[in-house]
């Protein structure tokens, strides 16, 4: 699910700042404290995902350099070892002599999620949110559809030049790649709804069907994980409802569209 792997970044040059280093690999490690030497001062991380913070405990034991980033209470996917001496907020800017990196909180894809803005070049390190070639896996109850939608539209409120995913390659269409994010999300959305519309009162598994037949097989547990956060996001929209009975399958969940 990381694609190519997860990008680490490193900004300044007398003092450095060390964007997602990544999961514990020591060669990895190994690599970034040999490049940084005795110039690490922060290491930033965009959300406490084991693909992207992990190394973070091991690299700052040795340099001292300060974690900055946010961390919530474990739903079964953070990383555990991530500490940070107070959590990150909108807004708070990281400043050097060199360059000022600007938190912006991003919630979606989980509810720690944050970019960073590098304000002297208008790059956005995106992290999760934002990937290159792929959609992000939205992850229910942490991760919300609505969220990831306004937070998206967010966005577009700042000067970016370049978008540095945490998977990928750099995408230089800021403003295409955001409206192309929302537009994409709420073209799915609609296909729920047309879904429900069709089939009447659904549970998971045959929505999937419908909603995600583009899809090939092996991505539709992931795949169904979003249709969950759209299903949320339509409940709270007051669009569609969720329904349980007694004699269904346990924990089993049908869907109705609203009147």
């Amino acid at each position: 699910m990381t694609g190519p792997g997860t990008n680490s970044y490193l900004v300044g040059n007398r003092e450095l700042a060390l964007i997602d280093p990544g999961p514990a690999i020591p060669s990895h490690i190994d690599q970034l404290l040999t490049f940084c030497g005795d110039r690490l001062r922060w290491i930033l991380v965009t959300h406490t995902h084991p693909d992207h913070s992990p190394a973070a405990k091991q690299i700052s034991n040795v340099t001292g350099a300060k974690m900055i980033g946010c961390v919530m209470a474990d739903d079964g996917h953070q990383d555990r070892t991530f500490e940070v001496e107070e959590n990150l907020n909108h807004g708070q800017l990281l400043e050097s002599p060199e360059f000022i990196l600007e938190a912006i909180h991003t919630p979606g894809h989980v509810a720690n999620q944050f970019c960073f803005l590098l304000q002297e070049e208008g790059m956005l390190f995106s992290g999760d949110h934002i990937m290159q070639g792929s959609s992000v896996v939205i992850i229910p109850p942490s991760g919300n559809m609505a969220a990831y939608i306004r937070s998206t539209r967010h966005l577009m409120n700042y000067s970016i030049n370049t978008i540095a995913p945490g998977h990928g390659d750099l995408l230089n269409n800021p403003a295409g790649v955001l409206e192309q994010i929302v537009n994409h999300r709420l073209q799915r959305e609609q296909r729920v709804i047309e879904a429900l519309r069709h089939l009447g009162e659904s549970g998971m598994d045959t929505l999937l069907k419908h909603v995600y037949s583009d899809v090939s097989t092996d991505l539709l547990p992931m795949a169904k994980l979003s249709l969950w956060a759209h299903l949320l996001k339509l409940e709270e929209d007051g669009v569609a409802q969720k329904k349980i009975a007694q004699h269904w399958a346990f924990g089993e969940e049908r869907w109705v569209l609203l009147p």
